[in-house]
């Protein structure tokens, strides 16, 4: 495995951020680590990457406990944190030289530094000040400090976090781009960011895995259904809550309306029957198709067990 965490807790004072994390990432994996804010992502990526012990478990990098090998890990991981912190008075390549430096590459750095400027597409601003750049090549930059010493394991701690629409399309296309040859993990809480780059998805609320599965398979996990329905007239909201298995209700048009049913229950064949015995005629009735993003917003308002 090249990520492993055994039982991974982490402790402050009396809260409990990360509660008994366990999960294997294999070689050429892109993995998404979902969660909402406070879920304990950034925590669990700077376990992993050395930076903070856990209070118990262990987390390994091919195969090296993290803390206990702490030098050697570093050397296999490449980390962008959420934060990406650059030195903003330094020019592009200078910086890029520098930690060629620090990765000791000797005389092969100039070499590494021109195809980190390529892959990540910073040619046209190699020779401007980093605090001169936008976010978008601020976060290319930050990727290619992350790659420079051919890490064999990218973690990425909300990589497209304030970019706009063409940025993201160009960091998650340079993602994937790398996810082709290295193991890569990367935080979000952005569910189109998962769908668009990730091979497969671990999803953490209160500092517990509430699922860890491909992207298509997570699609597909039950949860409430949501059908959406148009009478031929008008029909009162309090007669379709009382129909069996709705839990809510919600206008969306004159004669139109959105249903959510209770869990693992299909409630079209009854919204029919109701039309009948209310003499209503049913323009149509259909159910919504579910998407990653109805999934976490389900897994994430409940309190795991």
């Amino acid at each position: 495995m090249s990520i492993k965490t055994n039982n991974i807790t982490k402790i402050y004072g009396s809260q409990v951020v990360l509660d008994h994390i366990s999960f294997d990432i294999r070689k050429g994996e892109v993995v998404g680590l979902l969660g909402p804010n406070g879920a304990g992502k950034s925590t669990l990526m700077k376990i992993i990457t050395c930076f903070i012990p856990p209070t118990s478990g262990e987390a390994y990098i091919d195969g090296l406990e993290v803390m206990m090998n702490a030098d050697e890990v570093k050397k296999r991981v490449g980390y962008l944190p959420e934060n990406n912190p650059l030195y903003l008075d330094m020019y592009v390549k200078e910086y890029l030289m520098f930690v060629a430096g620090i990765h000791k590459l000797g005389r092969e750095s100039r070499k590494r530094v021109g195809e980190m400027i390529e892959i990540t597409g910073l040619g046209i601003e190699q020779n401007k000040k980093i605090g001169m750049l936008s976010k978008g090549y601020r976060q290319r930059v930050g990727l290619a400090q992350a790659l420079m010493h051919d890490p064999e394991v990218l973690i990425l701690d909300e990589p497209t976090s304030g970019l706009d629409p063409n940025q993201l399309v160009e960091i998650r296309n340079l993602v994937k781009q790398i996810g082709k040859e290295k193991t890569v993990m990367l935080s979000t809480h952005i569910m189109q960011e998962v769908e668009a780059v990730c091979d497969r998805a671990i999803i953490i609320h209160l500092g517990k895995i509430v699922a860890d599965d491909s992207t298509g398979n997570l699609s597909t996990i039950k949860t409430r259904d949501i059908v959406s329905v148009e009478f031929g007239s008008n029909v009162e909201e309090k007669l379709l809550k009382a129909i069996p298995g709705v839990v809510k209700v919600t206008k969306t048009g004159s004669n139109s309306w959105k249903l959510l049913s209770r869990e693992g229950e299909d409630i079209r064949p009854l919204i029919n029957k109701f039309a009948v015995d209310q003499k209503l005629t049913l323009l149509s009735l259909r159910k919504e198709e579910q998407k990653l993003e109805d999934v976490f917003q389900q897994l994430t308002k409940e309190i795991p067990t």
